[in-house]
């Protein structure tokens, strides 16, 4: 792995929000809730508002992942 890219996702929390998983894969929330509702990439839902999170791990998996 690249040294700057493994600083980078050093500094990554274990748990991102729906905007920092979307900027962390360059791409829009609402295509991450998309893939949510379809199963692509599922997120853990927290709190009462059943808020969005992102395991750092399953980002990672999921850009290393063949298209």
């Amino acid at each position: 792995m690249d040294h700057k890219k493994q600083e980078k996702d050093d500094l990554l929390p274990e748990l991102l929000t729906l905007e920092e998983a979307s900027a962390y894969l360059k791409c829009h929330p609402n295509t991450l809730r998309s893939w949510d509702r379809k199963g692509i990439l599922p997120a853990i839902r927290i709190g009462e508002r059943r808020a969005r999170r992102y395991k750092k791990e399953d980002l990672e998996k999921f850009v290393q992942s063949p298209k």
